[in-house]
């Protein structure tokens, strides 16, 4: 069971939202590049998220260029999962090998400091500010495997294979 605070932010909301193209060079330095992690679309985010956190998105969340660090220094920051309508693809998978659950379901009945309790197996966003439960399409158990260890690389070396 996860739970915090959602962060919400609208659609559209881009891998140079994320990480932006002007920090390029700290991606040699993770923790740095997460201490600026979504700030040109808030820039007090980073400062203000704590462990167990959510980052709660719109449409279209991650979309633009493949930087796998993108939803890396999201989970450095604490995030433990992203919530979104949708999200691009590449930004998902590299969310999940990474070890950062990301969640499709509706983010309308989600406002930002809502406090939020996530039930990853089950399927369910339980909105405990509002009392409200939203529903999302449970993690497939091969994709649960991966991220209870940490994403794909620690799931590899620790099992030595992988059986979808």
């Amino acid at each position: 069971m996860l739970k915090g605070r959602a962060f919400k932010f609208g659609d559209n909301i881009s891998t140079d939202h994320i990480v932006p193209g002007r920090l390029a060079h700290l991606r040699s330095n993770l923790p740095e590049l997460a201490k600026h992690v979504l700030e040109d679309a808030d820039p007090d985010f980073a400062s203000k998220v704590q462990p167990g956190d959510f980052v709660v998105g719109g449409s279209n969340f991650g979309l633009g260029s493949s930087r796998e660090h993108a939803p890396l220094v999201i989970k450095m920051a604490g995030v433990s999962a992203v919530l979104a309508k949708s999200v691009a693809r590449i930004f998902f998978r590299n969310a999940i090998n990474r070890g950062l659950p990301v969640l499709i379901c509706d983010t309308d009945k989600i406002k930002d400091g809502d406090e939020l309790e996530v039930d990853m197996a089950s399927g369910n966003v339980k909105n405990l500010t509002t009392g409200k439960d939203i529903s999302f399409k449970p993690i497939p158990d091969f994709m649960l495997n991966i991220l209870n260890e940490g994403g794909l690389v620690p799931y590899i070396t620790k099992h030595g294979d992988f059986k979808a």
